[in-house]
């Protein structure tokens, strides 16, 4: 995200990656109205980043958003930690050399930085609704909290048996219990199920840009079982296919 001095009303975003770097990065931007620059005051600048989407904000309004499909056949390389660095910077191909009219030293001033982990990503603290094959929600059975309780696909019903908090240890919880493959195996069809938490490699999930919720400790998929969209299909682990029955959203 970036203002550039000749243009000071404007903010840019882009994106580059392979196949999309320089000035062939994935662009955007927005303007203040009536001809206000950017540097007369303070202003609030927001990337909201999960690893399927990127969306900028200035001043607390949207003003675009990127997804793996905007890349094309190119790699969306969004779906791990970057850096973020602030700078300023005078010259370069874009807007130009230096000039008689460049003002030295330059200097930029910011009021705070502010870095936020949402639990799911991106949403409330509530949780929100993982949907798969069928449209069909993942569903804790019966809503039951007792160790070993099938993770399952069921109709859609907003209830809190469905509602998934993703967080930094790799965590997808509800009902206050932990996402968990039964007896921490790595083995196709192995069943998932719904455990205290303990933070084992039987618990840890990432969600990627394809779609795919994986199990890195097995390097397998969460499968709905026998391809099957019926309520009650239980959820396993299984060698990751690309199938239909194995792609999620959230």
């Amino acid at each position: 995200m970036e203002n550039v001095g000749n243009q000071p009303s404007t903010v840019y975003r882009t994106l580059h990656g392979p196949g999309y770097s320089g000035g062939n990065g994935l662009g955007g931007s927005t303007s203040l109205p009536n001809g206000q620059a950017l540097a007369d005051a303070f202003h609030t600048y927001t990337v909201d980043w999960a690893p399927d989407s990127i969306t900028w904000y200035l001043d607390g309004v949207a003003y675009s958003r990127k997804t793996p499909a905007d890349a094309g056949s190119n790699r969306w390389v969004f779906d791990h930690p970057f850096f973020m660095i602030m700078n300023v910077a005078v010259g370069g191909n874009w807007p130009g050399s230096p000039d008689g009219s460049t003002v030295f030293p330059q200097t930029m001033t910011i009021d705070y930085v502010r870095v936020q982990a949402w639990d799911n990503g991106g949403g409330s603290t509530t949780g929100g609704p993982i949907t798969g094959y069928g449209n069909k929600c993942v569903d804790v059975a019966s809503a039951s909290t007792a160790n070993g309780t099938p993770v399952q696909l069921w109709t859609c019903n907003g209830s809190a048996a469905q509602r998934w908090t993703w967080n930094a240890d790799g965590s997808v919880r509800a009902l206050g219990k932990c996402m968990d493959v039964a007896g921490g195996s790595t083995a196709n069809g192995a069943k998932v199920q719904l455990y205290d938490c303990n933070g084992t490699g039987a618990q840890r999930w990432t969600f990627t840009a394809a779609g795919d919720i994986v199990n890195p400790q097995s390097n397998r998929c969460l499968d709905a079982t026998g391809v099957s969209s019926a309520d009650g299909t239980r959820l396993q682990i299984w060698d990751c296919t690309g199938g239909a029955n194995q792609k999620w959203h959230r």
